[in-house]
């Protein structure tokens, strides 16, 4: 949801390309065989920079650790389906390992969280299907 409301706000021409797919390089034939091509146009050159900006925007938002992992996807709307996926197979321990992370680096900071602002952090971060369980 983070990742929707970031991209509506900053450029939603991004998130129409990751909600519509991406935008293969133009095709044309020639002699009877057709063959894809580097974009000529104005519009061929910015819905191709389009698609190149909102993958290369999704993938800046892993650590370097979780690149790997996601680098193979070559299309916005492919790559995001699989963050969609993985983060809703995602166990309630590993998210409050990481919850408990981020509250120790705070602290380290110096800064302190109460226990019901943590909870309702903790309820927030749950993937979609946890909603039904939970009430925030």
């Amino acid at each position: 949801m983070r990742i929707e409301q970031y991209f509506l706000m900053t450029d939603y021409a991004l998130w129409e390309v990751i909600v519509n797919g991406d935008s293969p390089l133009p095709k044309r034939t020639f002699d009877g065989v057709e063959q894809t091509y580097h974009p000529i146009t104005a519009e061929e050159k910015l819905t191709r920079k389009n698609e190149l900006k909102a993958r290369g925007t999704l993938l800046m938002a892993f650590p370097n650790e979780h690149q790997l992992k996601f680098n193979n996807y070559k299309c916005a709307k492919t790559l995001m389906k699989a963050i969609e996926k993985r983060s809703s197979s995602e166990r309630l321990d590993p998210t409050n390992d990481r919850l408990q992370k981020f509250i120790s680096q705070l602290e380290i900071l110096g800064e302190t969280i109460s226990q019901e602002d943590m909870n309702l952090k903790f309820l927030r971060s749950l993937p979609s299907e946890w909603k039904t369980h939970t009430l925030i």
